[in-house]
């Protein structure tokens, strides 16, 4: 394998990562309503048969500032989707009037708050944790082209080096990202 293709490959996983992390951010509670709260939940569908996500069941809004309006496109799906929020991790009661279902957003206690911001940043370490493995990996792969004699010593220690740069401005965009949603969550 050639040396650009083992950092370009590195590179596409590390940014993954990265992305993860950003979409698994959007799901945690900050005190305001927000459609990104609930948008990727996934929906066990017992009449399809099916796993979906709650976007694909339903038309999802923020109405008076602090609730969160879900309208599923089908009304027999409306208890599943009721059983799915009950089972997230949100800590809302979902209330259901038969046509809809309303999700108020309580504001959040400073307990509460500093809990979220611990639980960022686990997210935030399984991800550098993940960045560094592919680190090892491609490093792993280097050094078995170099033994296979398709990589030079010279190239192999410049694809470490490459390498290395890759994993350190993934680490500072999953560093950033922490920092911004934990200012947001403290924020009141």
């Amino acid at each position: 394998m050639a040396l650009d293709d083992i950092v370009f490959e590195a590179e596409e996983e590390m940014e993954k990562a990265v992305e993860f992390l950003k979409q698994e951010l959007r799901t945690v509670r900050t005190g305001r309503a927000t459609i990104g709260l609930v948008d990727s939940l996934k929906v066990d569908v017992e009449s399809y048969g099916t796993t979906m996500s709650l976007r694909e069941l339903a038309n999802l809004a923020v109405a008076e500032g602090n609730v969160v309006v879900i309208k599923p496109f089908d009304p027999g799906t409306l208890k599943d989707i009721q059983r799915a929020l009950e089972k997230s991790e949100l800590g809302i009661n979902p209330q259901n009037d038969g046509k809809m279902i309303r999700l108020p957003v309580p504001p959040l206690s400073t307990e509460r708050r500093k809990q979220l911001v611990g639980r960022v940043k686990e997210l935030a370490e399984q991800q550098r944790v993940t960045v560094r493995n592919v680190r090892r990996d491609a490093n792993k792969t280097m050094e078995a082209e170099k033994k296979a004699k398709t990589l030079t010593e010279d190239d192999v220690e410049s694809g470490q080096e490459q390498i290395q740069k890759l994993t350190d401005d993934c680490c500072k965009k999953v560093d950033t990202l922490v920092e911004e949603k934990s200012k947001e969550i403290m924020a009141v």
